[in-house]
């Protein structure tokens, strides 16, 4: 049942995405909203915390990794090469333990002057209450990296009401081979 939950969030996230000619790509469901432009990726999640045990709320990090992900993309492809700036990421968790949470996240870039010192790829690692498992997930993501390259991880975020986030950027090996 979580996974089939799952699914269809997923599906109903990409069956209503769509981007304009001025690529800003939007993704709407019925409990969240995406916006990304060339200065940031903004979005929240309205609904509940959990559902049968998973932990709903959080899994919108996933959703926004992968549409930061995909923005840093379209960012380097059109020429305006960029990264994240983790000193600007702002998180906001309102109604946690109530049952009923709003997770807003705003994940700005700034744009870099050489391709090479852009990112293309974007990832998390946290939860809520709980220490990350960042030794983990750095683990995970060592097969992505080109070699000789690092991950760029960010201070660990945290909001009053618990939620505690790594943000993780890196190259891509396809997008951006010719860095290695």
């Amino acid at each position: 049942m979580k996974k089939l939950t799952i699914l269809l969030l997923i599906n109903l996230c990409f069956i209503n995405c769509q981007k304009t000619k001025s690529q800003i790509s939007i993704c709407i469901t019925e409990n969240n909203q995406i916006t990304c432009t060339k200065k940031a990726c903004q979005g929240t999640y309205k609904g509940k915390e959990f559902i049968n045990g998973d932990d709903i709320a959080h899994q919108f990090s996933n959703t926004m990794s992968a549409k930061v992900g995909d923005q840093l993309k379209a960012l380097y492809t059109s020429g305006d090469y960029s990264k994240v700036d983790f000193s600007e990421v702002e998180m906001t968790t309102e109604g946690m333990g109530s049952g009923e949470v709003t997770y807003t996240l705003s994940i700005p870039f700034v744009i870099v002057n050489d391709k090479c010192e852009a990112y293309t790829a974007f990832d998390h690692v946290g939860g809520w209450n709980h220490t990350p498992a960042l030794s983990q997930r750095k683990t995970q993501l060592k097969s992505v990296l080109m070699q000789g390259h690092q991950l760029d991880i960010s201070d660990l975020k945290t909001t009053p009401e618990g939620l505690q986030e790594y943000w993780i950027q890196w190259q891509h090996k396809v997008v951006q081979a010719e860095c290695e």
